[in-house]
């Protein structure tokens, strides 16, 4: 849920000219949305979402150095996710990271460190949002991880019907508590429904983070690839989910996850009201401070 990196926001120009020559061979046409369309600012987008002609998207998180999730980021990614459902002709989405060795850490610490109670709330709210998109979508969705997934990223991950991640020394998992804030009932209920009652309460309350092939033992991941193979694998496993029947899929999955969205979709305001006051505990505020000044102190070494 937390990350420990914060880059400024940037918005890039979106041009054919932005994505490599062998993506555009390859028929992936660059997508953005009109406000980075009209913007005049030349830093790197954050966010790459490309459709090739088969209709199967590929979304690429690329706010360095870590792809932390902030506002801007999560209500860009609902945009994004809003356009996709709306094109009839989009039928598969794959969630991957621009910069490899790192899918994300998770949700931007400083959002919720001293914040501003208006943009906290709809912080949240923005990720409630992206989170019942990607989780209830009616499109095939793959994470591709290709690095470390801690908190938020592991939640965008299990998000998916499928993961693959890649091989190495990277870790995947809810590690909340560890900083003293407790994952949501929706978090939790993903965790749950992805690995089974004991191991999720297990690693809830410790916080645990998975090497990879842990993660592949307990049903966390269902592949592992080598870093160069993740995205192919991912493209050659969409093939194989897009021979069935869109419609028959799409609600067997609504079937097993409606009742976890429902419930969310019920209590939205009161999750918001929940979240901002944990947050503004004076307990959890010196918690996270002092996580920050420790970040500075082993980034000064």
């Amino acid at each position: 849920m937390l990350t420990s990196l914060s880059g400024s926001v940037r918005q890039g120009l979106c041009r054919a000219t932005f994505w490599p020559a062998a993506s555009r061979a390859a028929g992936l046409t660059p997508w953005c949305s009109s406000a980075q369309r009209s913007a005049s600012t030349t830093g790197q987008e954050q966010l790459l979402t490309s459709i090739d002609e088969t209709g199967v998207a590929t979304m690429r998180l690329n706010r360095r150095p870590v792809n932390s999730l902030n506002l801007e980021l999560l209500t860009e990614m609902n945009m994004r996710l809003d356009r996709l459902h709306l094109d009839s002709a989009c039928r598969g989405l794959i969630l991957t990271s621009a910069n490899d060795g790192i899918f994300s850490a998770g949700l931007d610490i400083l959002e919720m460190y001293n914040p501003d109670e208006s943009r906290l709330r709809e912080f949240w709210r923005s990720l409630q949002d992206m989170w019942l998109q990607l989780y209830t979508s009616r499109l095939v969705t793959i994470a591709a991880i290709n690095g470390h997934s801690p908190a938020g990223g592991c939640l965008l991950s299990i998000s998916c019907d499928y993961r693959i991640m890649a091989e190495g020394k990277f870790t995947i998992g809810l590690n909340e508590t560890k900083l003293g804030i407790v994952a949501p009932s929706w978090f939790v209920d993903t965790m749950l429904q992805t690995v089974g009652h004991r191991e999720c309460e297990r690693a809830l309350q410790l916080g645990s983070l998975y090497k990879v092939d842990d993660a592949l033992r307990i049903g966390l991941i269902d592949e592992v690839k080598p870093m160069a193979d993740v995205l192919p694998t991912a493209q050659a496993t969409m093939k194989e989910w897009l021979k069935i029947p869109a419609a028959a899929r799409h609600l067997s999955k609504l079937a097993l996850r409606s009742p976890t969205s429902d419930k969310l979709q019920r209590n939205k305001q009161a999750d918001i009201d929940t979240f901002v006051s944990l947050i503004l505990k004076d307990s959890v505020q010196k918690g996270i401070g002092m996580y920050l000044d420790a970040l500075k102190k082993k980034s000064a070494k």
